[in-house]
């Protein structure tokens, strides 16, 4: 997660789209690009958890439609899409990065950059995503909190997605991997396709953007993990709380309700 909602800023140019599937640094990369760009960066995870109820909401219904089974339904997209990802100058993390087609039709001079890192760490670092996200009890205490509450759709609309995508759900295998790698260089023209690895710092970077390596600041280093497992114990804390709210009202009217009787 990039750990904190970013607003759009109007006038900004999409100048990168990433392409890298979640748990590849994208957190640390979304850090990077907002340093060298001077610009919001769209980090899909975060956005959707932080942002406000639109947010989760488009992606829901962007997510309800794809595949596009017809035109209507990818203009419908396109339009969803445009909607999330204008004013900010790149866009990371899922859902973006299985939407690179239709980024590319929004973005057509944006760089695709896939941030990678080793394909079995990956699969063993998703398999406790896709545990901790398909908790049976989510639905229910998420419901009074705001925007959370439609995070189990969410998630279901992100797992059909996958499916169609790569023939799997949970927990994901290095079988998604190689096809997600795969799909993006028949999808992407090479010229225009970039894989980044952040252990490898500023420089291979920066050469891809065509821009100077900053002065004096360290590349950043976000633990995805972490803050997954922090935002998670969050979310369910703020649940719980407020259902005890609700039942201590409750709990409350039924007395007084009982005295007046």
């Amino acid at each position: 997660m990039g750990q904190r909602y970013s607003a759009p800023r109007n006038g900004t140019k999409l100048r990168v789209i990433g392409a890298g599937l979640p748990r590849t640094g994208t957190a640390s990369f979304t850090r990077a690009l907002e340093i060298l760009l001077g610009g919001p960066v769209y980090h899909g995870g975060t956005q959707v958890t932080l942002g406000p109820e639109a947010e989760i909401r488009g992606w829901i219904s962007l997510l309800s439609q794809w595949p596009a089974k017809d035109e209507g339904a990818q203009q419908s997209i396109l339009r969803l899409l445009r909607e999330r990802t204008l004013g900010y100058a790149a866009v990371t993390d899922s859902p973006g990065c299985g939407l690179v087609p239709e980024l590319m039709q929004l973005y057509p001079d944006a760089v695709v950059i896939c941030t990678v890192r080793d394909a079995a760490s990956w699969e063993k670092s998703m398999a406790g995503v896709a545990s901790a996200s398909t908790k049976w009890f989510l639905r229910v205490v998420l419901l009074p909190v705001p925007s959370m509450r439609y995070f189990v759709d969410y998630i279901n609309g992100l797992r059909d997605a996958w499916y169609c995508a790569y023939g799997e759900t949970e927990p994901p295998t290095r079988q998604s991997w190689e096809r997600h790698m795969q799909w993006l260089k028949e999808t992407v023209p090479a010229e225009r396709l970039v894989f980044f690895d952040v252990r490898d710092g500023w420089e291979p970077l920066c050469k891809a953007l065509d821009l100077p390596v900053p002065v004096g600041v360290p590349f950043p280093q976000i633990n995805d993990g972490k803050a997954i497992e922090e935002f998670a114990t969050k979310q369910i804390t703020r649940g719980l709380v407020r259902w005890a709210a609700i039942a201590g009202a409750v709990s409350v009217l039924g007395i007084v309700a009982a005295k007046l009787c």
